[in-house]
């Protein structure tokens, strides 16, 4: 009875922590640590602190690259994209944020894009839900994708710690899964956007929208850019810097004899993303003048922070609870997991709704799928299930979109559960999870 009682309150502190949102889910994870340790007199577990350094270092570079303004290349090029293709958004448009997402670790890239994404799209007769729903989508199906992303770091970290016996898997092993897997889902997703919904010459409420001067001029009115933007070779000299490290840091990843032995064996990855990230906002700082006190103040760092924070309280908690409870844990669950693998996806689909993040998800639910037996190969395949966020329209990014999109064809529906997000985010993590599961059994990791 006792340990269901420790169970149930790790969901309360998820569940009241996600609710608050911002640091508050990782801070809760105090009062779930006192009340274990000092209350149910469990031993303390390990909190993730190699996690919450790499966090730091790729948070720090990727605010770095934001305040230099290098970022802005990265999406000026994304929009030359899509004027150029007007017709074909409803695909470009959610490729284009999932890329912008694996390059720079945080799907809050995607703001930026989507009044253009809107402007291309209403300017050409396009129904924006299809290509606006989709590319809010595709920007968070880029965490799990991206070299650079709190997930796929804490991911490699615990993967790193695998049980003995079971293989491990790399760095670069994880990435050659996740980048195809989710450039299938975001793929699926275009197409079905493609077709969704009605063609807005026969939407009824559309053309009832605009069928005032004052409706129309809200429709059709303004228009957002970033090719107005002079780039400076400063912004250019930062963008290059930063998608330098990522390409040294992957072939470090690749060919384990680059790097220096350290007791015999290849120095970790987790360091060496460290190492290079912290050199990276380093050299962006001296090569572009940019000013340090912008860093902080970044969009970047701000969720990243934040993210450190939620790491730091969700694992310790689930780690105190699950190690001490690791018997009777293996007990109920390892036989099912082991018997239907898909379990794991499903148990981490529903952790990411709970927590709102993807990182998370993956600190809380990893380390214990790993601890029962769940093998690593199983763990990567399934990794695109930490998005579970779209069930509900609450993240910032689909609430972004819902204001961005002023014909209202974007929207949330009258049982708030048949909003416009949830086909596409159903559609396009269940593709990159049955992708993942095909790439890894033919690698042999599954």
């Amino acid at each position: 009875m006792i340990p269901y009682l420790q169970l149930a309150l790790i969901v309360a502190c998820l569940f009241y922590g996600a609710r608050k949102g911002g640091v508050a889910l990782g801070l809760l994870g105090g009062i779930g640590m006192v009340i274990l340790v000092f209350v149910f007199r469990l031993p303390p577990g390990k909190p993730p602190v190699d996690v919450m350094l790499t966090i730091v270092a790729v948070v720090a570079a990727s605010a770095t690259l934001q305040a230099s303004g290098g970022l802005d290349v990265l999406l000026q090029l994304a929009e030359k994209v899509l004027r150029r293709n007007p017709r074909y958004v409803s695909i470009l448009a959610p490729f284009t944020t999932c890329i912008l997402t694996m390059l720079c670790g945080t799907g809050h890239v995607v703001y930026t894009m989507l009044p253009i994404i809107y402007d291309v799209a209403i300017r050409n007769g396009i129904r924006p839900e299809r290509p606006m729903a989709a590319s809010s989508i595709a920007s968070q199906m880029g965490i799990i994708a991206s070299p650079v992303s709190v997930a796929v770091v804490s991911l490699v970290a615990f993967l790193a710690k695998a049980p003995a016996g079971a293989p491990i898997i790399d760095f670069v092993t994880l990435l050659s899964v996740t980048i195809p897997s989710t450039l299938v889902g975001v793929l699926m997703i275009g197409i079905f956007s493609w077709f969704r919904g009605k063609d807005l010459d026969k939407d009824e409420d559309f053309q009832k929208l605009v069928s005032t001067p004052e409706g129309r001029q809200s429709v059709y009115g303004g228009s957002s850019t970033t090719l107005d933007q002079r780039l400076t070779s400063q912004q250019w000299t930062a963008m290059w810097i930063f998608a330098g490290a990522i390409a040294v840091v992957a072939l470090l990843g690749a060919f384990e004899s680059a790097r220096p032995l350290v007791a015999n064996k290849p120095l970790s990855m987790v360091l060496v993303i460290q190492m290079f990230m912290l050199m990276a906002g380093a050299l962006i700082v001296v090569f572009t003048r940019t000013n340090p006190a912008l860093i902080g103040k970044t969009e970047v760092f701000r969720a990243g922070m934040i993210a450190v924070v939620a790491v730091f309280g969700v694992a310790w908690m689930a780690d105190t609870v699950f190690e001490a409870n690791l018997p009777v844990i293996k007990a109920a669950l390892a036989d099912v997991v082991k018997a239907h693998p898909w379990t794991f996806a499903l148990a981490l689909l529903l952790v990411s709704k709970l927590v709102n993040s993807q990182a998370a998800a993956i600190s809380a639910m990893v380390p214990v799928g790993l601890a029962i037996g769940v093998p690593p190969g199983y763990v990567v395949a399934f990794a695109a299930a930490c998005y579970g966020y779209y069930i509900l329209p609450t993240y910032p990014s689909d609430l972004a979109t819902l204001q961005f999109d002023r014909s209202g064809t974007t929207h949330i529906g009258k049982y708030v559960i048949n909003h416009s997000f949830i086909a596409p985010g159903l559609i396009g993590v269940s593709s990159s999870c049955v992708a993942g599961y095909l790439i890894a059994a033919a690698r042999g990791m599954v």
